[in-house]
């Protein structure tokens, strides 16, 4: 009896372990569409987004003494955009360094916090009269301030704003991009193929770039990334490896970025104000510059 028992107990946890093995394990999707697309969609709206609600909202519901709507996004951008970038890297098909992904989280978050309190204030010159495509200097309604150290002041904020701000948002961006990009390697050829959706992203995420290299000045800091992955993905190649459908996404849009800037460039080329605006070796003129020159004078 006791010979019966026991094998009614075998039979019973064998069938269970079978039952066990027998259940599908759910796959998690290959390609981060959602991650991709909230990514394109808060920085269309929260960053590139940002100015222009500034300039269409009725000025009365945000006076010049308190924060404006497009402080409110970018507020939000300095929330929302580490989060998920975070989750980003989490979902790398390769193991990466957390402890970088962090310290470029922490920096990023102040950078773009020290960009938020230097934009808001050169905006609101904006509404004053600042033309964007001029230097601080050589603005009318900087020039002949009283006492002429205001003017330093003026150039301090300038500072903080599109270069140490820019330099400490920027940087630790494009790291976490890189680091996330060279967990983004396998051997499988289905993990490579980018889905129809992947595709449709494409442009609008691209293009969105192109607005980032431009606007924010960091073309060379861009070229050097798109180079870094450029070099990662022929050493990863030597090992038989492959970018997967998010590698080659981001891959893909930082080739159109290249290609977007290029034109870009190449349409303002012979533009002597902006030559004047932008001198060194690389001459990429920010679109505002562009828009308070061209297309508010008109107006």
């Amino acid at each position: 009896m006791q010979n019966v028992r026991k094998r009614r107990g075998n039979d019973l946890h064998s069938t269970t372990g079978v039952s066990k093995q027998n259940v599908p394990e759910r796959k998690r999707p290959t390609f981060h569409f959602d991650l991709w697309l909230c990514l394109t969609l808060q920085n269309w709206i929260l960053d590139f987004g940002r100015p222009i609600a500034m300039i269409v909202l009725p000025l009365e519901w945000f006076p010049l003494n308190r924060p404006s709507a497009g402080d409110y996004f970018h507020m939000a951008y300095n929330v929302i955009t580490p989060f998920l970038m975070l989750k980003l890297v989490e979902r790398a098909h390769r193991p990466v360094s957390r402890t970088a992904v962090h310290l470029c989280i922490v920096t990023f978050v102040m950078g773009a916090s020290i960009h938020l309190v230097g934009d808001s204030i050169n905006h609101r010159l904006i509404l004053s009269g600042y033309q964007l495509h001029l230097s601080v200097r050589e603005n009318p309604i900087i020039k002949d301030l009283k006492p002429a150290s205001l003017i330093d002041s003026f150039e301090l904020l300038y500072y903080y704003d599109e270069h140490l701000g820019h330099l400490m948002w920027y940087i630790p961006f494009f790291i976490i991009l890189l680091i996330y990009f060279s967990g983004c390697f396998s051997d499988s050829e289905d993990q490579k193929k980018i889905p129809v959706s992947g595709w449709l992203l494409l442009g609008p995420s691209s293009l969105y770039y192109w607005y980032l290299v431009t606007e924010g000045q960091i073309t060379e800091l861009f070229l050097l990334t798109f180079l870094a992955m450029l070099a990662m993905m022929v050493f990863q190649r030597r090992r038989g490896l492959g970018p997967d459908s998010n590698g080659s996404f981001l891959f893909y849009s930082f080739s159109v970025t290249v290609l977007l800037v290029s034109l870009w460039v190449a349409y303002l080329w012979n533009d002597p104000v902006l030559r004047n605006k932008y001198p060194g070796l690389f001459y990429v003129p920010e679109p505002w510059s562009y828009y308070t020159l061209h297309i508010r004078k008109s107006h």
